[in-house]
Order: C-alpha cells, then structure tokens, then sequence
C-alpha cells in the first residue's frame, strides 16, 4: 500500500522491503528457556536475512482459570526481559494490560503490545500511544477489520503515530478461529503496516473448559498465506518445548522448525514484493 507508514525500529523498518517476525515464548518461564530461544532466532532471522524483534510477556492475564500459570509479573519479567535487550542486543515486544503498566513497560520493550481482548480499552491505548513507544494493537476476534480505525485514531490523538496492527483470527462459533486474508489489505489501508499471528490463529479458545487449545498443524499454511495475502510481518509464539511449555503449547511452534517456515515465508514475500 503506498500511502502505508513505514515505523522505524532499531536499523529497520517494518512495513519495508524486509520481512519482520516477532517471536518468542508465549510468556516468560526461565531465564533459559528466554537465552535459549532469543539466541536460536536470532541467528536464524540474521542468516535469513528477516527484520526481527524477540517476544515473551511477563504476564498473560487473561488466562482461561484462574489456577493457570501467569508469568513472574512486571518487576521481575522486565527485568529478564531487559537482559535479554542488552545480552543479545535485540528489540523487545511485550503485551500490557493496564494503563499504568505502559510507562514502566515502555522502560524496557520497543513496542508495547495491546492484547486482542483489549483492543478497546481507551485509557490503555492512550497512555500506550503517550510513551511515543511503537504501539503494536492486536485486532479483537469480535472485530471486523475496518473497526481498527476509531483504536488507531485513540492512539493517534496521544500524538503517536507509531502504529502496527495485528490479526489474530476472527470468532467463528464456539472454540473455533477463522483466518480472513482480506483482513490485511483492508487493515493497511487504515495506513499502518499489518503483522499477521499465525500462532494465536490457530488457537481453540476454551476448547478445554478451562483452558484453550489449539492445533499448531496449520501455523505454516496460515502464516504462508498471510505473508502471500501482502502482510507486513509474522508473530510466532516460539518455545524449545511446546509440548512442555507452561502456556500456549499447542499452537507454539518448536524452535528446531523456526528456520525452514521462515524461509518459505521469506520466499513467498520476496515473490509479493517484486
């Protein structure tokens, strides 16, 4: 889309002639598992060339039961999150879900994250779009695409037009997600660059009672069509051990398959850009 702002991060620029992938664990276990998958994708992203930023929340407050395991909280996540900023020099995304969180975040991550569930929340998009920080809205499964505009607008009118915006799949009946492609050429012409999560896109919300499912099969086909659909930029949850992880595992891809989905997807948005 030409009249699509380009947001500069670091040396590059999402929304540009490169791929951007956000990726990392769905939330912050341990500090190795954070080394472990921070050094792996690096070093994939750097060899393939493809602009990437590391993820991993500190919290994961919307969890289906209130038994389910959250994270280590602001204080502490920051802070392991801020190692992995100055251990393997890389830009942070993380999600908040209060308007007081976002100044304290903004200390540590280069983008904020607005969680779908919360795409609307007035005082959290504002005070995000305050801290001037890059400000990365996941569109709500109860959300058509063009409904995007009046949250953009929210953040706009902080004076920050440092805008991404995310899709994650769409309501489609019970415990069930569906993934409308036309989603993102209609969401960039909003004028912001689109990043598409193949990962939460193939979750079954509350498929379990008390916890969601998914089925992570399909993150490369999702992902690949997204990325052939004109999307910007990939989020993945990424973990050593999905099978193990402690929340999302199974839609999380593992970090041995990380390289070959993103080349294919870096193949197909070469083909795209030229």
């Amino acid at each position: 889309m030409e009249n699509m702002n380009k947001i500069k991060l670091k040396d590059f620029e999402i929304g540009g002639d490169k791929l951007t992938i956000l990726a990392g664990p769905c939330v912050i276990e341990t500090m190795d598992i954070l080394e472990r998958t921070a050094e792996g994708l690096k070093e994939i992203t750097q060899r393939l060339g493809i602009n990437y930023v590391f993820k991993a929340s500190f919290d994961k407050a919307n969890r289906s039961s209130i038994n389910s395991y959250r994270g280590p909280g602001l204080e502490k996540g920051l802070e392991m999150l801020a190692k992995i900023k100055k251990d393997f020099d890389l830009p942070i995304v993380t999600d908040i879900h209060s308007a007081e969180q976002a100044q304290i975040a903004a200390e540590v991550a280069d983008i904020l994250q607005i969680p779908a569930f919360l795409c609307r929340q007035t005082d959290l998009l504002i005070a995000a779009g305050k801290t001037g920080k890059i400000i990365n809205i996941k569109k709500g499964q109860f959300l058509a695409p063009e409904q995007m505009k009046p949250l953009i607008n929210k953040v706009e009118d902080s004076g920050n037009t440092n805008i991404t915006l995310t899709d994650r799949g769409t309501t489609f009946g019970y415990n069930n997600l569906v993934s409308d492609f036309r989603a993102i050429p209609i969401m960039q012409s909003l004028g912001y660059p689109v990043i598409f999560d193949a990962t939460h896109s193939v979750q079954l919300p509350g498929v379990g009672g008390d916890c969601s499912g998914g089925d992570r099969r399909f993150v490369p086909v999702l992902a690949k069509s997204a990325v052939a659909a004109g999307a910007n930029g990939l989020f993945f949850e990424v973990h050593p051990n999905p099978d193990e992880a402690l929340c999302d595992g199974p839609n999380m891809i593992a970090l041995a398959n990380a390289e070959s989905l993103f080349k294919a997807c870096k193949d197909i948005f070469e083909i795209v850009k030229a």
